[in-house]
């Protein structure tokens, strides 16, 4: 390995396409159909296995992984305060878990991880965020909902607004860099000698695999947190 090939490592190079003014990363987007059609048979799949018996392997994934998303609910905001928390977190538990386990499939980087593209993470921040303002609007009013932003004191509304503005951001940007840090490396351990290849690779991948299970459900729990944050009513406030 020299500092010559490393120089050469793209980072951040998508396949794009322009159309009416705009510039798509069709990688990302085809990365990203496919991780949803995966879930998609997955789900299909489990329906098949679905039993009141003893559960299969698929089945007893998707109810823990469901079940500790209904506890961190149940213990943020109550589960009656807000149930279409649950669908939305565990719907982006297992997209990103899939987006980012993706690229580990050995297709010639035929697939990237969609996370690693910061398009893709903003995407899905901004959708969380919008939807938590939404929802904090119709439950606690819009009164309720601006005075929130001059609590505990009128002389914190500056310090309020620029953390909520800023949420979708770090948000974002928290997965993108755990994902991104992620596919340099394997740029990195590509340029190890074949015959040393094999041993890099298999320890990063299988390190990968658990970064990309703690971001996804960082994710979630942020979401959940979110939403537990703005459903306060005056009174909680």
């Amino acid at each position: 390995m020299n500092i010559e090939a490393i120089g050469k490592i793209e980072v951040g190079n998508h396949t794009t396409a322009t159309f009416g003014g705009w510039t798509f990363n069709l990688d990302t987007i085809w990365s990203s159909l496919a991780a949803a059609v995966v879930i998609l048979l997955l789900g299909l799949w489990m329906r098949r296995k679905l039993t009141s018996g003893v559960p299969s392997g698929i089945q007893l994934t998707w109810e823990s992984a469901v079940s500790t998303i209904e506890n961190q609910v149940e213990q943020s905001m109550g589960l009656r305060t807000a149930p279409f928390v649950v669908p939305l977190a565990v719907a982006l538990f297992f997209f990103i878990l899939i987006a980012n386990w993706i690229e580990i499939i050995p297709t010639h980087e035929k697939f990237v991880a969609p996370t690693s593209d910061a398009n893709t993470t903003y995407a899905l921040a901004i959708l969380v965020i919008v939807l938590m303002h939404i929802v904090s609007v119709r439950r606690n009013g819009p009164g309720n909902y601006v005075k929130h932003y001059f609590r505990p004191s009128p002389i914190l509304f500056p310090i309020n607004l620029i953390e909520e503005l800023v949420k979708p951001f770090t948000l974002a940007l928290r997965l993108f860099g755990n994902i991104f840090s992620g596919t340099i490396l394997i740029a990195l351990i590509g340029l190890f000698p074949y015959w040393l290849l094999w041993a890099p690779t298999a320890l990063w991948k299988s390190f990968d695999m658990f970064i990309g299970l703690i971001q996804a459900f960082i994710f979630a729990l942020l979401t959940i947190l979110y939403f537990s944050f703005q459903l306060q009513t005056e009174e909680g406030h």
